[in-house]
């Protein structure tokens, strides 16, 4: 089952901007021809999937648009990569769901994508149980969920307390989700658009920890929900700061109801998509060009960028960062920000087979379709916290799986499809950078060992025994740390969202009415993650930004 899309239409013409022309010609020059005194409206650092969104809505506008990738390829953490040699396999290497991208710019845009419904919300083995039992959420079975639930708690009663928790949660959501691509409104505004005073202390003023206590008895349940809000964030449920609540809203407020969608054809479908559009709208799209130096002026911005051999330039009336804050210090030479720290442990998987479970009740092409939680009841992510705090790997280590492969077996080779292979995401929770910091190869290998060996408690077999294996013999398995995730994607510690999320609100006066995305530069604007209202593949920042640079008059030429 696929989400109501768009059908892709052909695109009426648009007004060129401006050396349009010029900008096709570069393109296709080496570096060495590069202009040092050449113009854009607008210069995007970094071809992320917000910076291509940012340049396809400028482009539309008839703006002259250059993107500068420094990598060789375009879409930052949305990509899709053959992982494994010799393994006919598009994984999608960093960033695997897709909840926070309104259907809006998908239409703007008209951008070709398709974005498939799983059948399963969730499936978690209960360890107090030896995961011979579990909690099933079937989306399209009611009767099944039920069951489970009363399985597991022994009534129908906490069925109830979930659905209406997941029902204000929902109020909340269709509340807030537009205005996640309008100017930002005032917190007293936003509180009154939800309308709901109970809910908004309860997500937006008080530790999570409170509302899940008064909810739910059961720590498995309320353990199911807390997860969504410890996703890349290290925080306790109840940290005074609200880390995890921030967290916690991003992740159920997608689309006006949390449901987390899987691109079909993988994560880099979304980014080939929007490059489409850039493209096709007039944006130059440049790989290969890592930009190391921004001079603001009065009226315009100097971007310094090397190819690796010579160092060139060019002059932009406005520079959107498709980059972490920190990064944006760094092109600026301005002292660094405290670094953030991020906390997952990224696992990509191809399998020959699914596992077996210990569960007979729950088929794994069923329990893998959606997400599957493992040893992450509340007091276990508790004291997963702890331990991480102390500099342990957790023991054991909670984790959550899916298989894209169930949903979109497009991602597969025919050979693959036909031998039954499966791809298995693992995403590790509390693993923060400080784990990693020292001896990191050492440590990196303990927390995936610490992690698979937490899923084996759960099956009825080693996963090790479903690991498909390269033509040269190595395992089809790879581990990313925060560290990792820093050297490939230059996200400051590891962190998924570049810094901890943000309120969807304008927390000064000053900022109700603008964009969330505006920097002490007038004429910088972030647009990426690093964002108000950022994180995820939304391309919200994106498209805020442009917004953002279109609000400025372009002058008379």
């Amino acid at each position: 089952m696929t989400a109501a899309q768009p059908a892709p239409s052909a695109s009426p013409s648009r007004p060129r901007a401006p050396g349009w022309r010029r900008s096709e010609q570069l393109q296709r020059l080496p570096y060495g021809s590069l202009n040092p005194r050449s113009a854009y409206d607008t210069v995007v650092v970094g071809g992320g999937h917000n910076g291509l969104a940012a340049s396809a809505y400028l482009a539309r506008a008839g703006r002259s648009c250059l993107v500068l990738e420094r990598r060789a390829t375009l879409g930052g953490a949305a990509v899709s990569e053959e992982v494994f040699a010799g393994m006919e396999a598009s994984l999608s290497r960093y960033s695997y769901l897709v909840s926070l991208l309104p259907a809006r710019i998908v239409r703007e845009l008209a951008l070709p994508l398709r974005l498939a419904r799983r059948r399963v919300a969730s499936y978690t083995p209960d360890p107090r149980q030896g995961a011979r039992a579990g909690l099933l959420l079937d989306t399209t079975d009611p009767s099944a969920t039920l069951a489970s639930f009363e399985a597991i708690t022994g009534s129908s009663s906490a069925l109830r307390a979930w659905e209406e928790l997941h029902e204000r949660i929902g109020r909340v959501a269709r509340a807030v989700f537009p205005t996640l691509i309008e100017p930002l409104r005032s917190r007293a505004e936003l509180r009154s658009l939800v309308g709901d005073d109970e809910a908004w202390a309860a997500l937006f003023e008080t530790p999570l920890h409170e509302l899940l206590a008064r909810t739910f008895s059961d720590e498995l349940i309320a353990g199911v929900v807390l997860s969504d809000a410890l996703i890349g964030t290290f925080a306790a449920a109840a940290d005074a700061g609200l880390r995890q609540n921030r967290c916690f809203l991003y992740h159920v407020i997608g689309g006006g109801t949390g449901e987390w969608l899987l691109p079909v054809g993988g994560m880099g479908a979304v980014s080939s998509a929007l490059a489409h559009a850039a493209r096709s709208a007039g944006a130059t799209l440049r790989t290969r060009a890592e930009v190391i130096r921004l001079e603001p002026h009065a009226g315009a911005v100097d971007v310094s960028f090397t190819d690796g051999v010579a160092e060139h330039a060019v002059r932009a009336r406005h520079v959107l960062v498709n980059a972490a804050p920190a990064e944006l210090d760094r092109l600026l030479g301005a002292a660094p920000a405290p670094r953030p720290e991020g906390s997952q442990l990224k696992i990509n998987m191809l399998l020959a087979r699914l596992p077996r479970l210990r569960d007979p009740a729950v088929a794994p092409e069923r329990a893998f379709a959606g997400t599957f939680h493992v040893n992450e009841t509340s007091e276990q992510l508790q004291r997963a916290y702890e331990q991480a705090a102390r500099d342990e790997v957790p023991d054991p280590a909670p984790c959550e799986c899916y298989c894209h492969s169930l949903s979109d077996p497009s991602i597969l080779g025919e050979d693959l499809r036909s031998s039954g292979a499966h791809t298995l995401t693992v995403f590790g929770l509390h693993m923060p950078a400080r784990l990693f910091e020292a001896d990191h190869d050492a440590r990196r290998q303990a927390a995936l060992e610490a992690t698979l060996a937490s899923l084996a408690s759960v099956l009825a077999e080693p996963i090790a025994a479903c690991v498909l294996r390269t033509p040269e013999g190595a395992p089809c398995i790879e581990a990313h740390t925060p560290l990792d995730i820093e050297r490939d994607l230059r996200m400051p510690g590891g962190h998924i969202f570049h810094n901890d999320l943000s309120w969807p609100f304008a927390e000064r006066e000053d900022q109700v009415g603008t964009w969330g995305v505006e920097t002490a530069h007038p004429r910088i604007l972030i647009c990426g993650a690093g964002a108000r209202r950022g994180g995820g593949v939304s391309c919200v920042p994106g498209r805020n930004a442009a917004m953002a640079a279109l609000a400025e008059p372009r002058p008379c030429r």
